[in-house]
This record gives C-alpha cells, structure tokens and sequence, in this order.
C-alpha cells in the first residue's frame, strides 16, 4: 500500500522533533510498542539514532505522521551492517500506507549504506507490527518470553528481521 495523496517521506531533522517525541509518546501510551515507559529528550533521541537512516511521514500541511530510526545492534566491526530499527504511525494515520512507505525508504537508505540486517522485537500483541513487517519482507526468528517486565507484568518479544537480497 502505498502512501495516501499528498504524504511524502522526508529525512527526520530537529525541526520535527516534538511531533516525533509526541508520535513515540502516544505509541509508549498504548502500552504495545515498546518497553519504554517514557520518552527520551530530542538531544537523547538524535544521540542515539543513526542519522543516515531517519525518515518522517509528513501530510501536505508539513505534519508528521510518522517515523522510522535506527540504532546500531554493536559496536563490534562484524556487526557493521545489522541494525535495529523502530517505525511508529500517529494513530490517527494508521492504515493509509505511512508505515509501508517509511519502511521503504528507510531499506532503501539501509541497503545503499551496506547494511544486511534490520531486526526488531515487537511484542506479539502488536497484530498491526507484525503484519506490515511481514508485507516488508521481514521473517519471524522467534519469541524470547517473558523478556522483561512492562510495568510489571512479563512480556514477550517476537523478534523479527529483514536480510537484504542486494548487500552481499
């Protein structure tokens, strides 16, 4: 599915950071996204993402919709092309094709700088993840249960991944 009229992906810059934080804020709130429980500063946000690999959803009015980053798996030299990604869609844009398109573009700038692995763990009650990762060509490699805690109940993680067919 491809984007709705009038969106464009666009690399992330400071300039979206509150509606980026506010985006990663709703999608902690709902409780299936991560195991965060809030978040980060914009400093600790761009700290921490790769900034080759930064993409944002924008409606015609310039608003962000939503967004994809990355963080290194290691710091190790062997694992130079494997990164572990995030995407979130404002919920009040879900199902018109952002997640798809930001997936996308963000392969696509993944592949172009050598990287053969993304991953993700996404917890199995997030049927709308799991499924837009498997349209992306992602495959399941398994579940890690009972993980962690998410206040205070356990939680598993289906961990995912996409191996790139052109980075050899």
């Amino acid at each position: 599915m491809s984007p709705a009229d009038g969106i464009r992906i666009a690399a992330m810059a400071a300039e979206h950071a509150d509606e980026v934080l506010t985006i990663y804020r709703l999608g902690i709130d709902e409780g299936n996204a991560t195991f965060e429980t809030a978040a980060p500063t914009w400093e600790e946000f761009d700290t921490a993402k790769l900034s080759r690999h930064r993409y944002v959803a924008l409606a015609e009015t310039g608003s962000v919709l939503g967004w994809v980053a990355a963080v290194p798996v290691s710091d190790r030299c062997v694992y130079a092309g494997v990164v572990e990604h995030s995407v979130y869609v404002h919920p009040g844009a879900r199902g018109r094709g952002m997640g798809s398109a930001l997936l996308d573009a963000f392969i696509i700038s993944t592949e172009a700088a050598g990287i053969w692995t993304i991953q993700s763990g996404v917890f199995p009650e997030n049927k709308g993840s799991l499924a837009l990762h498997l349209a992306a060509g992602f495959r399941v490699i398994g579940t890690r249960e009972r993980i962690g805690r998410h206040h205070g109940v356990w939680r598993d993680v289906v961990m995912i991944e996409r191996r790139s067919r052109v980075v050899p």
